[in-house]
């Protein structure tokens, strides 16, 4: 699928921003349990970056891809592409850097939280 300059661009500013907020751990990353992926939640969009292998691996391709909560639409780059991989590999060493040591998490684990939450509806 061609991408027009504009598009590029724009995806180009989100990929470098993600990384930015990332950096200043303003966006935080974590790993779901048996997962192969990371994932982060910002303004109503769910972020989800992989595989989370080893950065050692360096032929292993690596994807980014965005979708909003309430909506089925989608955006995925990977490190393949032309125009943006490398941007995707940097967010992925950023990421590395900022959750790598991070215990993967369960975020479907029933919490008090959640359920004092589901008990005022």
């Amino acid at each position: 699928m061609t991408r027009d300059a504009a598009t590029t661009e724009r995806l180009r500013t989100l990929i470098t921003k993600l990384e930015l907020l990332t950096e200043k751990g303003q966006l935080h990353w974590e790993r779901q349990t048996g997962s192969a992926h990371r994932y982060a939640r910002l303004n109503n969009n769910l972020f989800i970056l992989g595989p989370a292998a080893p950065l050692t691996q360096k032929h292993t391709p690596r994807y980014l891809f965005v979708t909003p909560f309430d909506s089925p639409d989608c955006i995925e780059v990977n490190s393949e592409d032309p125009d943006l991989g490398a941007l995707v590999m940097s967010l992925v060493k950023a990421v590395e850097v900022a959750s790598g040591n991070k215990a993967p998490t369960d975020p479907f684990a029933i919490s008090p939280e959640l359920l004092d939450r589901l008990a005022d509806l």
